[in-house]
């Protein structure tokens, strides 16, 4: 088992790359979690009720994801100033195929993004393109989306 976590230098292109790949195929997701009242949200990671923002992110990858391969990571926190637009901070976890990214999906009124914390290749390739790839294949077959239009 190798573990990527700290980025550097040629690393930072995979980075990206695997970055890029989480964020197209969240898309989805993170349009389904816009729609939650951002005060509903705010006030569950103020209070800590993490069981519902469980059920948020459950119900919003229903559509988009395998059962069980997207999930909450039980942590979270927002970013409400008067001078700039909120943003809300999700832990989550994917895990498919091999293949665990520990990653924070920040949501934001127009926007949202993905901070690839660690991921983690079992039987991983020495070269990290080869690693990215299997992350893009672990996505894919994760996605109800695929499935659907292979049928």
């Amino acid at each position: 088992m190798t573990v990527d976590s700290n980025p550097s230098d040629p690393q930072d292109d995979q980075l990206l790359a695997r970055e890029k790949l989480l964020a197209h195929r969240l898309k989805g997701v993170a349009g389904e979690l816009r729609l939650v009242d951002l005060v509903d949200l705010i006030a569950y990671i103020r209070n800590e009720q993490f069981a519902n923002l469980e059920d948020l992110v459950n119900s919003s990858t229903e559509l988009y994801f395998k059962q069980g391969t997207l999930t909450f990571g039980w942590a979270a926190d927002f970013a409400l100033d008067w001078n700039v637009p909120p943003k809300v901070k999700l832990d989550m976890e994917f895990r498919h195929l091999a293949v665990s990214v520990f990653f924070c999906l920040m949501l934001e009124p127009r926007q949202a993004s993905v901070d690839i914390r660690c991921v983690i290749f079992e039987r991983s390739s020495a070269d990290p393109a080869e690693n990215t790839k299997r992350l893009a294949e672990a996505l894919a077959d994760a996605s109800l989306l695929a499935s659907a239009s292979n049928v």
